[in-house]
């Protein structure tokens, strides 16, 4: 989903948050140090930044103010410590820190930061874009029925009627992690519809571990037995 840099000078923390962080579909890149994250921002510009405060060589707040003078803090910086202040953490919100997270990190706290971060960061790129706009601000499409007209754009996904659960339809006018959900909830349904509900199957066809899917599927309220006809 998203590249994901990860910079924190403790290895269990840095395996921690790459496996959570991985599980969710995105791509994480790893630095113990300020000279590794520079170097991870200088080969290509993160989504987001999950930045130590606390390291050897050069703590996180002097890398967010480098990368602030030199124009590179580009991307939401979420700054980690568990020994802060409440004045290091304003601090590093005035130079441009996106969130502060206090270890130990709840799941919760992290996920939720991170969304938060993410979506900013695709209005922002979606602000710089230019898309032409109606009178109620909906975007438009060009259309040849007849003549060509301006026709306001509606969100809508469908799926081919191939089974029980095949059809799904989903509201995106509402929060990023609410539609997410719905589609991933939706997405998984399909599979174990097609599969007959057989987790192995459905975990081969979705490329997820078994217990990673399990979870995933308790995580989102999905009923394991519908779509089950009578095979594990």
């Amino acid at each position: 989903m998203a590249n994901i840099l990860v910079v924190d000078d403790e290895l269990g923390i840095r395996d921690l948050l790459f496996e959570i962080l991985n599980d969710e579909g995105h791509n994480v890149e790893l630095a113990e140090n300020a000279a590794e994250a520079r170097a991870a921002r200088q080969r290509a510009r993160p989504d987001l930044v999950l930045l130590d405060i606390w390291m050897p060589d050069t703590d996180g707040v002097t890398l967010l103010k480098e990368w602030s003078t030199a124009g590179l803090l580009s991307m939401p910086v979420i700054m980690m410590s568990g020994h802060a202040t409440i004045d290091t953490a304003v601090d590093a919100t005035r130079i441009g820190a996106f969130a502060f997270l206090e270890k130990p990190i709840t799941l919760q706290k992290l996920l939720k930061a991170v969304e938060q971060g993410l979506a900013r960061e695709n209005a922002r790129r979606a602000a710089a874009n230019v898309v032409p706009t109606t009178a109620n601000n909906l975007p438009t499409v060009v259309t040849t029925m007849g003549e060509n007209s301006l026709v306001p754009a509606a969100p809508q996904i469908s799926a081919v009627d191939t089974g029980p659960q095949a059809m799904q339809s989903f509201d995106l006018d509402r929060p990023l992690r609410d539609a997410r959900d719905g589609f991933e909830k939706a997405y998984f349904e399909f599979h174990l519809a097609m599969e007959n509900g057989s987790m192995t199957r459905v975990a081969e066809k979705t490329g997820l571990e078994r217990t990673h899917l399990y979870r995933k599927l308790k995580q989102l309220g999905v009923d394991l037995s519908r779509g089950r006809r009578g095979t594990v």
